[in-house]
């Protein structure tokens, strides 16, 4: 999921995200949600922050005649792009089966209870300040039987790229931004961690599949500019190392450090993937599992609890915020297959984008013509 405001930045990253993003990305997380996935009949499917239209185009060809997918995003520039992809499928097939929508989940899905046989969400889970509450939110509007399959990166990713960080920091005394960093790094979970998450927000059989992966740039220069680290996490590595001056020098370290450890080879970062699946218990599974005693120790944990409490154990906090939104009758919404925001209507202009400065900070790194960070293979 990407911000709703039409911005440059926005409107630059729908334009490169199926060639540079897509393919390296969140295809490789993609497969993952979509392996072994079974669709009843007339499947209603919920893609919550669908980009520029994947997974939610990949499940026209599994679903019959009366299947439908409502797939949402709060980037109408995203948007635009996945229906112009859809453009290209022959419409009298899978023209109808199919509804893009202008819309956050945050706070809250507008939709109302048990619509869905799948809500699946395709690396927008970690966006939500609280995971585990966005996945109570994604179970409620999923069907009693229905599934739940989300993923995100976790902890682990981008390990070597951390570990350098780290070093910089330590060497230069740089405390505040060690810090900053421990709580950069206590957002990504682990599995155990994610397992919880989906047990706690009430679904069954929850499991948690896990692969690892790498990409290879070849220059640190290549890996600051390339465009999975810069829409993806350098504004927050960047918000770690400080302003001004601080922010070039630790920088120009980290760059300094990269091309000594891999002068003679690729960078080559780790991802680990991980694929979370749930199942919303049927009203007979429910009423057994409230005859079971809970674990006063753990019942009432949600994740952003989990979350401030390793923070607390580093002397760190985290605020937490809730609102409400306006439900909305999906599938009576679906039936009539009309736009219910001006975004889905027109294309705006675009706002001075401040991100757009962004990229302009880091003196150390002008950028080399761009390329595209290839995925490690066995021949490698």
């Amino acid at each position: 999921m990407t911000g709703g405001k039409r911005t440059l930045n926005n409107e630059k990253l729908a334009r490169i995200y199926d060639q540079e993003i897509l393919p390296i990305w969140s295809m490789r997380f993609g497969r993952m949600l979509l392996r072994g996935l079974e669709l009843p009949p007339k499947a209603m499917v919920l893609d919550v922050g669908c980009g520029t239209g994947y997974p939610a185009l990949e499940l026209l060809r599994r679903l019959d005649d009366q299947g439908r997918v409502i797939a949402v995003d709060s980037s109408p520039a995203m948007l635009d792009v996945a229906r112009r992809k859809l453009a290209g499928f022959d419409q009298k097939v899978y023209g109808k089966k199919i509804f893009f929508r202008s819309e956050s989940a945050l706070p809250k899905l507008s939709f109302t209870d048990d619509v869905y046989d799948v809500v699946m969400c395709n690396l927008g889970l970690g966006e939500f300040e609280d995971p585990q509450t966005a996945l109570t939110d994604f179970m409620r509007v999923t069907k009693p039987g229905g599934r739940v399959l989300c993923t995100l990166p976790l902890a682990g990713t981008f390990g070597e790229f951390h570990d350098i960080f780290r070093e910089v920091l330590v060497k230069h005394d740089r405390n505040d931004a060690i810090e900053r960093l421990d709580r950069h790094l206590v957002e990504y979970p682990d599995a155990d961690d994610a397992e919880r998450w989906l047990e706690r927000a009430g679904l069954v059989d929850a499991t948690v599949e896990v692969e690892e992966f790498t990409l290879l740039f070849r220059s640190a220069r290549e890996f600051f500019f390339a465009p999975i680290i810069e829409y993806g996490p350098l504004a927050e590595w960047k918000a770690i190392a400080g302003s001004g001056q601080e922010l070039q020098d630790v920088f120009w370290h980290i760059k300094q450090a990269i091309e000594t450890y891999f002068a003679d080879r690729a960078f080559e970062v780790t991802v680990k993937a991980g694929a979370l699946r749930g199942r919303k218990p049927l009203a007979a599974e429910r009423t057994a599992a409230d005859l079971i005693p809970a674990d006063p120790a753990t019942s009432k944990l949600s994740a952003a609890a989990v979350h401030a409490r390793r923070l607390a154990e580093s002397g760190l906090s985290i605020p937490l915020a809730t609102s409400e939104v306006e439900l909305i009758d999906a599938e009576a919404e679906f039936a009539s297959n009309a736009p219910t925001a001006l975004e889905d209507l027109i294309i705006g202009e675009s706002d001075e984008d401040v991100d757009a400065r962004a990229a302009a900070e880091l003196d150390a790194f002008r950028p080399e013509p761009a390329t595209t960070p290839r995925t490690a293979t066995d021949d490698d």
